[in-house]
Formats: structure tokens, C-alpha cells, sequence
């Protein structure tokens, strides 16, 4: 059924891209993956910040699964982290638009957000809420079968929709902003949740930063959620990061998020700032929905240029503006060499001849790589079982970077 249901979202996928005028066989040349000399990694402490975050993001794959409990104990990762505590959990299911996610308080963390300079910006002990929103398993339809169908995106949503007051004069506006109906549409299921269980907790702790995280669909999710929170609560200590995340709307939107969270827009990022959307070199998620259909990828993002696990943090670029060409946008083109190919070419075969633009397949139709590299975020995310998954086992924890209680 699963073979089934990619097949016929691929078939889908490619129909239309084709029916937009992309052309299949017109790729640009594959880029070095160490062709990246210039400056612009990020430093360990940024590093370890977002390993730490990247296991938070796995523990959601237990809710809907074997499920978290508090204090905080789940079959996955939950025992790396013994200063949280689980205030709530949602799920509603494994559908298209489906929301899960924990929220919990971290009473003994250490703020990560580092400066240009490769060091701490802020050593004060301090607590955090944590909201995490977990990805979808049917994150393929979920971007497909919907992406045709733009919503419009409404930032102050009116109080009988469970929203809250706009503000009177609000200093960002979002002009002829649509976005993803499926992502809308799980925000919307999430928010029944997740904002009356944070308002006691803003209250509890308000000194405490926010820190959503999310993977996948989470992400998308999360960056909803991380708009309403900033704009209509006004708090300057939201720090957002996300892994794989799609694109979530259209131009106008982009402008929008990139306002709200001072992402720069085309000038450089630097690693104080509170959104991070983390990309990988082979994920095709970062790329979709199409850019065909109107959608846009917006800044703010760290983009890991290593195929393999472990990354470290030279393996790590800072990207500049919207789409830079030295990230996740450069691989749109990027062909794909067939394990023929490849066996040939270690005996010694020349076989481009009669290959040559047969197989060359952009990063974007990889939807295979939903199983690999789109998991490849530091550790393989997305399955709920003692030590996460089975590929992880015989590795080691990142030593020189990773400590039991920095965010």
C-alpha cells in the first residue's frame, strides 16, 4: 500500500511539474558536495544546539506511537533529557492533515543562540518552554494531493475562530499571502491545543524563551504557529528551528515570515538568529511544494552539505536570503547517477554515451529519499523505539559538542 501510495504520488508529481513547463531532462551540472571553501559554518555551539533540538524533534514520533508520560518518559530519547517536564500531548491522527506534538518546560537549560563570532551569546542558566510538532507519515500526499489548492493565510485569526485580538497597529502585514491548505489546516487542529495549554505556562515562566521545533509537516506547522505567537503575543524570545521543512506559502507570505522574524531578506544570516529552517543536501522536501504552483522557500536557513550521517559542523552552511544558490535551491537541478552508472564507472566503464540524460533526475523527484535523507538530520528522526532508529545504535553521541542541558 505504501509502494502504491508513492508511486501514484510520484506519477502525480511528475504529470504535473511537466503540465508547468519544467523540463525533466534539463538539468544543471551535480555540485561537489565539498565545493563549499568560503566562509559561512556554523560554530560548535550552534552546532550542539541544534543536535539537542534534532533528538527533541524525534521524541515526537512517540506521540500517536507508544506515547509520552510524564515526567517525561517515552521508549525513545526522553531519558537525554531529565530537566523537562511534559505539561501535554495532542494527536489526531495519521491522516493528511494530521497534528501531533508534545509541549513540555525545560527548568535547567542554557541559552545556545551564538554569535559571529563562533561564541556564546547568552551562558545564563535559564528555563524554556519547549513545543515540538511531529511530521507526518503521509507527508507525500500530504504535500501533493493539497499543494493545488492555496489558502488564504489570515495572520490575526478572529476570536470565534479561537483566535486572539490583532493588534491595533501591527507593525508586519501580510499582502496577498496563501499558503499550504494541508498545513493550515493541521496549525488549526493543533492550536485547539497547543495556545490554551501555553497561556498558564507564559504566565508560570515569563522570562522563559519558546522553542518550537518541528520536522517535516512539523516544520511547515511550526512556522505557522511560531507567526501567530510572535506577532499577536509580541514576545521577542520565540526561537524557531525546523528539519526538512516544506515550503509553507507564496511569495507574499515569505516576505512576511522573513519580516516578522528580521531574517534580512537577501543579506547574509548570521547565528543569532531565531529561525532556523535546517535543509539537507539530498531531501527533497525543502523543494516542495512546487515553486510551479506559486510556492516559495523563505531564509533563515543552516543547510547540511554532507549526504551521510554524522554531520559535523563544518558540514553545515549558513545560507544567504531566500534562495541561495549554495544550498537546498542549487540542488533543484542536481542529476541523479543510477546504481548502473555508478557500478560501471567502478569497473572502469564508460556508459554516458547511451545514459547521458536518461536517468538525470532533479532532488525534488527523490521521493524515495523520504526514507533517507529526509530523516537525516543529525540522526536518523521519525521512529519511536529505545535509543531512536536502529541505524543510530552503533553510533556515538556527539562528545565534543553535545551537554546534557544547553538548548
Amino acid at each position: 500500500m505504501l509502494y502504491t501510495m508513492l508511486t501514484s504520488s510520484w506519477l502525480l508529481y511528475l504529470a504535473a511539474t511537466i503540465a508547468a513547463g519544467t523540463p525533466v531532462g534539463d538539468q544543471n551540472p551535480l555540485r561537489g558536495q565539498n565545493d563549499a571553501t568560503t566562509p559561512g559554518h556554523i560554530s560548535t555551539g550552534l552546532f550542539a544546539s541544534l543536535e539537542r533540538l534534532s533528538r527533541l524533534v524525534d521524541i515526537t514520533y512517540c506521540v500517536g506511537t507508544t506515547g509520552i508520560t510524564q515526567p517525561f518518559s517515552c521508549a525513545s530519547r526522553c531519558k537525554e533529557f531529565p530537566t523537562l517536564e511534559l505539561v501535554t500531548t495532542w494527536n489526531t491522527g495519521v491522516l493528511m492533515s494530521d497534528s501531533c506534538g508534545y509541549i513540555a518546560v525545560d527548568h535547567g537549560t542554557t541559552s545556545m543562540l551564538s554569535g559571529n563570532d563562533g561564541g556564546i551569546a547568552d551562558t545564563k542558566k535559564q528555563g524554556a518552554i519547549v513545543v515540538a510538532f511531529r511530521g507526518t507519515y503521509s507527508i507525500t500526499n500530504t504535500i501533493i494531493d493539497l499543494s493545488t489548492i492555496p489558502q488564504e493565510y489570515v495572520p490575526y485569526p478572529s476570536p470565534d475562530q479561537g483566535g486572539s485580538k490583532p493588534p491595533k497597529e501591527p507593525e508586519h502585514t501580510c499582502k496577498n499571502c496563501t499558503v499550504h491548505m494541508g498545513f493550515l489546516a493541521s496549525w488549526n487542529i493543533a492550536r485547539a491545543v497547543v495556545l490554551p495549554a501555553l497561556k498558564p505556562l507564559l504566565e508560570q515562566y515569563p522570562s522563559y524563551p519558546i522553542y518550537l521545533v518541528g520536522h517535516s509537516l512539523g516544520g511547515a506547522v511550526a512556522a505557522l504557529a511560531a507567526l501567530e505567537l510572535k506577532v499577536v503575543s509580541g514576545r521577542d524570545n520565540i526561537v524557531v528551528t525546523t528539519f526538512g521543512e516544506p515550503r509553507v506559502g507564496n511569495e507574499g507570505f515569505v516576505k512576511y515570515l522573513d519580516s516578522v522574524f528580521d531574517l534580512g531578506g537577501k543579506g547574509a544570516q548570521n547565528e543569532a538568529q531565531t529561525y532556523r529552517r535546517v535543509t539537507h543536501v539530498d531531501d527533497p522536501v525543502p523543494l516542495l511544494p512546487l515553486s510551479e504552483w506559486g510556492y516559495r522557500s523563505h531564509a533563515g536557513e543552516l543547510f547540511i552539505t554532507k549526504s551521510s550521517l554524522p554531520p559535523e559542523p563544518s558540514d553545515i552552511r549558513v545560507c544567504v536570503g531566500d534562495e541561495d544558490s549554495k544550498c537546498i535551491a542549487g540542488s533543484v537541478g542536481e542529476p541523479l547517477r543510477t546504481v548502473g552508472q555508478a557500478l560501471a564507472k567502478e569497473q572502469g566503464q564508460d556508459i554516458a554515451m547511451w545514459t547521458e540524460g536518461l536517468w538525470d533526475i532533479p532532488s525534488r523527484f527523490k521521493l524515495w529519499q523520504l526514507f533517507f535523507a529526509h530523516r537525516d538530520y543529525f540522526w536518523r528522526l521519525g521512529l519511536c523505539v529505545p535509543g531512536g532508529d536502529p541505524i543510530d545504535w552503533d553510533r556515538d553521541k556527539y562528545p565534543n559538542f553535545t551537554t546534557s542541558d544547553e538548548l
